[in-house]
Parts: structure tokens; C-alpha cells; sequence
């Protein structure tokens, strides 16, 4: 007997998945660090070009392909792939790169998710209310995560147990699937987000100058910075391929994830319509909200120059250093501290459940096994290959897995499909899928976008990579000797880990062909 396949209860339900996929630590952290450190309004314009040349397109791709797939019950990239193109016996290996990409990010992102749970409770119980200078807060977080010796923490073990529930947080939501537990999360979850972002934004807003002697520093000469245009920094590519890298990651295109969402589709279901709510409410967070909340805070407190070096600190100095700062500067500090690090968390976690969907659809879809099973094996193989990214976080594991899992691997799949859709699927049929039970009509120009300036566009991105960046992180050139061990041990195993997994699709296709055989 076939086994019934989960889906999702509401349009509801999916849009907010999709969008609590989308809407993650990037929206707050990571673009507007991005805006204010490539010429700030400027990067503006070949993020817009990306978002309606790259994103847009991508989306609905992913959208149509997922639920074409699910129709013949795969969930994720290789069985996906493999219903697309049936006479290439190879495409379906490509598709490893839509599980492994996801389960790679992970592995990495539930650790940093983690901080945010535990800064949450710190705001609250005011562990880092005194510390009133960037050094101080820096020598907080370098302490919480094991890096430093200091007054503040003793080794690990705080953020070991702060990950640990994170972690079971995450499998628990995951364990009771698409509509009895991502769903679920995402309905309460997004509106919550929403609300403390609201709450920080009009407090950013009503600050005025906080120094009555530079009546230029409040938020909105933040928003001046961030906003006004060097229009010098188009002329660099480095600027186009961090805005187009910006959209891949502010979207969770060229992951997979959307891809399994989608698989949950009926066919009949709206993907035109449902996909766009989707993108505009992630885009809504950021470039309205994300945009809106720590650049412009930190302007009003430190001013035109101090935000110089801030912007480019990193986005963990900007999140879980400058902002806990500036929190602590205003009446009510542990109230805002809870809702800054309350709504990364709700960021976080509405992201990494999506992230950890198409292993786990994989082992129940290709290898017909029941969803606690599918969990129970995914949640111990993902808990195991966390542990080198806890303890090893300042040899530069992390970073490495962001580069091949986040960065590289991305741009590779999107390439794989856009070819895919438009190519192998073919343009007319593939815009016929597209609108098989739309309220809206795409604009025909996109037929030809799709077609041609997508993959011309990634194709691009592809090329000024390989030119300018291939040989240097080939070669660990920009990596401290002291670490390049480390790095090497990460390239092996995640070589290793996307071997096994192509393993399992060649032992899962065997399976389906011996079955197919007997019942013949």
C-alpha cells in the first residue's frame, strides 16, 4: 500500500512557511551590513536588477518544479530532476546538491541560531547590561562561544546547553511534519517576528539625537547613510556579485528547500500568486524592516564615522555586539534586548526546520520509511556533524561551510535548474506548469527572461567567480596557516558526506528499478 504523502493545510500555511524560510538571520544581519559596506543606495540597483532577473524567476521555478515533482512523489531535487528529464540517467546525481547544500547550511546555522536563544534570556536576566564599549561586548560573545578566557563565561558549556535545546526544538517541529509542525510554527511564529520588529523600529524612530551636541546623529541620518548612493561602486563587480549573492540567500533560492515545499502542492494549487506573497513579505523584512532597525540605531549612537568600521565588522559584531550596545543605552534595555534577540531567534528557527525538510523528505520519499524514522536519522547523523563547527569555530570551519554550503554550491544548482526548466522541460510547457491553477498570469516578458537572462546572469556570476576567486581558496591562500588543517579535514568531509549521498540516491533508484522489475 502507497504510503500518503504529507501536505500543507492552508495557502496560508505554505506562504508562511516559505516566507519564515526566506526570512532568516540574513534579513537583519547580513543585508544591511551588505547595503551600508557597497556604496549604500548604489548597491540598491544591482540588488533590484538581481531580485527581478535572478530572484523573481527562481522562485518560480523552484515553485513549479517542486510541485510537478510531488506529483510523482518525490520531494526533493534528484527524484525531481529525474521526473523532468527521465532519459538522463545522470541528472538525478545532480540533485544531491539539493540535500546536501540544506544540510550543510544546518549544520552551521542551528549553532548560530542557538546564540540568539541564549542572548534572549541574557537581555532578560541583564548578564551584559553593564558593559557599556564595543570591547568589553566583543570580549562577552567571544567568551560565550569558547574562544576567550574571561570573567563572563567558563568554557563552552552555556553555549552547549542553549544549543542543545535548540537543536530538540528544531527536530521536535520537524517531527511532527509539514502541517502538524512547520506549518504550525510558521502561523504563530512569522506574526510574532513581525510584531517585535514593529516594536524596535518605532522605538529606533522615536529616538531622536541621542547627543544633544550633534543634533546630525539620530536615525534618520542613519537612513541617509545607508540610502545615499556612491554611484563609484557600481563600476565593481565584487558590489553585483554581493547583491546577487544577497538575493540567493535572502530568498532560499538555489537551495532545495522551496523545491520540497513545493512537492507538498497539489496540483490544482495557485504557485503564481502564493510564491510572489511569499518573496514580498521576505522582501518586506528586509529591505523595509532589516533595513530599518541596526544600521540606523547604531548611526544615532556612534555616529558617521564609528559606522564605517561597524558596517564592515561582520555581521556578528553588528548583531551581537553593536546592537546589544546600543540596547543597553535606552530605558527599558532588557525589554528591547528580548525582542532584538527574540525576533532572530523566531528568524532562525522558522529558517532551520525548512533547511533540514529535504534530507529528511528524501529518506521518506525514495526510501519509503515512516517520517519518525526519516527524523530519528536525520536529527543523530545532523547532531553529529554539528559538533566540528562548535569546537573547532575558531579554526574557521564555520566560514568554510558557509563558503561551499551557503555561497558556491547555490549558484551551481540554481544554474542546474534554470537549465533544467527552461531548456530540457522546455519554455512552452514549462510556462503551461506555471500557471496550471494560477488567479494571476506571469508577464510574458518573463518567458524570455527565464530563458535567456537568467542563465546568461548566473552564467556571469559563475565566470567573474572562477576568474577572479577559484585558485586562492583552491590553494588556502587567504587562510592562517595555523588553520589550513582544519579547513583541509572540513573540504574532506564534506567531499565524503555529498559522496554518501549520492550513494543513497544510486541505492534508492536501484531499489525502485528491482521493485518495478518484480511487480512486471
Amino acid at each position: 500500500m502507497a504510503k500518503i504523502r504529507d501536505s500543507w493545510g492552508t495557502r496560508l500555511g505554505i506562504i508562511m512557511a516559505v516566507a519564515g524560510s526566506a526570512i532568516g538571520l540574513g534579513n537583519f544581519l547580513r543585508f544591511p551590513a551588505k547595503a551600508a559596506s557597497n556604496g549604500g543606495g548604489a548597491f540598491m540597483i544591482p540588488y533590484f536588477i538581481s531580485l527581478f532577473l535572478l530572484g523573481i524567476p527562481l522562485m518560480w521555478i523552484e515553485w513549479t518544479l517542486g510541485r510537478y515533482g510531488g506529483g510523482f512523489e518525490h520531494g526533493t531535487a534528484p527524484g525531481i530532476f529525474h521526473s523532468v528529464w527521465k532519459k538522463n540517467r545522470f541528472i538525478k546525481y545532480f540533485g544531491v546538491i539539493g540535500i546536501f547544500g540544506p544540510l550543510v547550511i544546518f549544520i552551521y546555522y542551528i549553532y548560530i541560531e542557538s546564540w540568539t536563544l541564549a542572548y534572549s534570556f541574557f537581555a532578560l536576566l541583564g548578564k551584559y547590561a553593564q558593559l557599556n564599549d564595543q570591547a568589553a561586548m566583543k570580549g562577552f560573545l567571544t567568551s560565550f562561544q569558547g574562544l576567550g578566557n574571561n570573567q563572563y563565561f567558563n568554557g563552552l558549556g552555556t553555549a552547549y546547553v542553549f544549543f542543545l535545546v535548540t537543536f530538540i526544538l528544531n527536530i521536535a517541529v520537524i517531527y511532527h511534519g509539514i502541517k502538524g509542525g512547520i506549518e504550525k510554527l510558521c502561523k504563530w511564529a512569522m506574526p510574532l517576528l513581525f510584531i517585535f520588529a514593529l516594536v524596535l523600529l518605532v522605538r529606533v524612530f522615536t529616538l531622536g539625537s541621542p547627543d544633544a551636541a550633534k543634533p546630525a546623529w539620530n536615525a534618520f541620518g542613519g537612513l541617509g547613510f545607508l540610502w545615499n548612493p556612491d554611484f563609484s561602486a557600481l563600476k565593481s563587480a565584487k558590489v553585483w556579485l554581493e547583491a546577487a549573492g544577497q538575493i540567493f540567500f535572502t530568498l532560499s533560492v538555489g537551495i532545495g528547500v522551496i523545491l520540497t515545499y513545493a512537492s507538498y502542492l497539489a496540483k490544482g494549487d495557485d504557485i503564481v500568486l502564493s510564491g510572489l506573497t511569499a518573496s514580498a513579505t521576505n522582501e518586506f523584512a528586509e529591505v523595509i524592516l532589516g533595513a530599518s532597525i541596526i544600521i540606523p540605531a547604531a548611526f544615532a549612537f556612534f555616529g558617521p564615522v564609528d559606522i564605517q568600521s561597524i558596517a564592515r565588522s561582520g555581521v556578528f559584531n553588528l548583531g551581537f555586539v553593536t546592537m546589544p550596545l546600543v540596547l543597553n543605552k535606552l530605558p527599558l534595555a532588557a525589554l528591547f534586548g528580548f525582542c532584538w534577540f527574540g525576533l532572530l531567534f523566531l528568524a532562525g528557527i522558522t529558517s532551520s526546520v525548512s533547511l533540514a525538510q529535504p534530507a529528511v523528505a528524501f529518506l521518506e520519499d525514495e526510501f519509503n520509511i515512516n517520517r519518525k524514522r526519516a527524523v530519528a536519522i536525520f536529527g543523530s547523523t545532523a547532531f553529529i556533524l554539528c559538533q566540528p563547527v562548535i569546537f573547532f569555530l575558531g579554526r574557521g570551519v564555520l566560514d568554510e561551510m558557509d563558503f561551499w554550503g551557503g555561497t558556491f554550491f547555490l549558484v551551481i544548482f540554481a544554474t542546474i535548474e534554470v537549465i533544467l526548466f527552461a531548456w530540457v522541460f522546455g519554455m512552452e510547457k514549462a510556462w503551461d506548469e506555471i500557471h496550471k491553477g494560477a488567479d494571476m498570469r506571469v508577464p510574458k516578458i518573463y518567458k524570455f527572461i527565464i530563458k535567456y537572462i537568467t542563465p546568461l546572469f548566473l552564467f556571469s556570476i559563475l565566470g567573474v567567480w572562477l576568474w577572479q576567486e577559484w585558485l586562492p581558496i583552491i590553494l588556502m591562500r587567504n587562510i592562517p596557516a595555523e588553520n589550513r588543517l582544519f579547513i583541509l579535514m572540513t573540504r574532506i568531509g564534506l567531499i565524503a558526506l555529498f559522496m554518501i549521498l549520492g550513494l543513497l540516491v544510486k541505492i534508492a533508484w536501484d531499489r525502485r528499478k528491482e521493485q518495478a522489475q518484480g511487480a512486471g
